[in-house]
């Protein structure tokens, strides 16, 4: 079959790869018929390859048809069942996932990494499980994890559930906006988006301000009804999180937002330093590239910080953003002096599948969720659209590839 494979720092390629198969009674093979290119990819693309090996396959938003299913999956699906399937892989009956924590699951936890469950398509921190930008797919834990739709309408409709629409909608909630409250979205890429919109149409807040420095990705915010802070009219650029926190306060009455979702996370913009530094130890091979990101890794924390700084006192810092870093420094007077509460995580996909699931399905599109990606393309075109979305260009906000 052919699958999307890291070769290297900026370097994937569509390869021949052998077929997946049934290797655990709790296995299913998905013919792939959507997969998206998500924020967290590019990651992998320029910081995280010293946990790659060449020849790894990519990807875990994705949806498709069954094609096989183990025997111990059949009391769940079905050969021609139609699913999405969330990018973290969970059993559905250890002690984590009895209480929602899917991201933890003790049955697919990688203890040796001292990391949480297992992920489609992620590295050797978390299982190395080949991923979904493929033509199929070997989807282990089946028996809980791939989550039946509808046959009739678009993919784009269900596929976001995979990981996306969920990440921005347990933002919104770890956010705990109170009534009637503000909420600020640091980062309008496709979660800030759909952060956006969830908040205000299931009404989670009163108020939404939306930041970045892309004038697209403002206006889209701003079409679905947030206000806007562009980082560009910031003193700084948008470099200086204080300035940035000024920035809101002053939106704000003096106070701050009461609540804030920061959706950017590792590769934020407004540190070269720490952006020099992280190329560099991207570069090392794995053996060397392990340990310095393991022991001395660092992030570009602009958005954090900006969070920290733009959030009210005893408000709500909510991280979606992926971070790595091991060494980073945190403004810890600034964060106790105003006693702000803060949540972060993996996203616990099938906490949230069924109220989100029948959001999805609603006659109406509340969310825009068919309109969201700004590229369909092949997969064989996939190459080309990691570097498009990574660097921002043709107004990319969303890629969509068709095995």
């Amino acid at each position: 079959m052919r699958a999307l494979t890291w070769q290297g720092n900026s370097d994937v390629r569509v390869e021949d790869v052998p077929d997946p198969t049934i290797q655990q009674p709790t296995d299913a093979i998905v013919r792939v018929t959507s997969t998206a290119i998500c924020g967290s990819d590019l990651h992998l693309y320029s910081v995280l390859g010293a946990f790659l090996h060449p020849g790894d396959v990519l990807g875990h938003e994705f949806m498709g048809i069954v094609e096989e299913v183990g025997p111990e999956a059949a009391g769940h699906l079905s050969v021609g069942d139609r699913v999405v399937v969330p990018f973290n892989i969970s059993c559905g009956h250890c002690w984590m996932c009895s209480r929602g924590l899917f991201a933890q699951c003790e049955t697919t936890q990688n203890t040796k990494q001292g990391k949480g469950a297992s992920l489609f398509g992620y590295t050797d921190l978390y299982g190395a499980v080949p991923g979904g930008q493929a033509e199929y797919v070997r989807v282990p834990q089946a028996q809980f994890g791939p989550v039946k739709v509808p046959h009739e309408g678009a993919d784009e409709r269900y596929l976001y559930l995979s990981d996306i629409l969920p990440t921005a909608w347990q933002g919104v909630k770890y956010a705990n906006v109170p009534d009637g409250g503000t909420l600020a979205v640091m980062g309008l890429g496709p979660v800030g988006q759909l952060a956006v919109r969830s908040a205000l149409k299931l009404g989670e807040a009163s108020r939404v301000i939306g930041v970045d420095l892309v004038p697209e990705r403002l206006e889209t915010a701003k079409a679905w009804g947030a206000e806007v802070l562009d980082l560009r009219d910031v003193d700084g650029g948008g470099r200086d999180p204080q300035k940035v926190g000024e920035a809101i306060r002053e939106m704000t009455g003096g106070r701050g937002a009461d609540s804030v979702l920061e959706a950017v996370g590792m590769e934020a913009h407004g540190n070269p330093v720490a952006h020099k530094a992280i190329s560099a130890v991207a570069h090392l091979p794995g053996p060397l590239g392990r340990p310095a990101i393991e022991k001395a890794g660092i992030d570009r924390l602009a958005a954090l910080h900006s969070s920290i700084e733009a959030v009210r006192r005893g408000g709500t810092v909510s991280v979606s953003g992926v971070y790595g870093g091991m060494v980073d420094p945190m403004p810890m007077m600034t964060m106790f002096d105003k006693g702000i509460a803060m949540r972060m995580g993996q996203c616990h996909v099938k906490q949230w599948t069924q109220e989100l699931f029948d959001v999805a399905n609603r006659s109406e599109d509340l969310l825009g969720l068919e309109q969201l990606a700004t590229h369909r393309v092949s997969l064989e075109e996939a190459p080309a659209m990691y570097e498009v979305f990574q660097k921002k260009q043709d107004n990319c906000l969303k890629v969509v590839l068709k095995p």
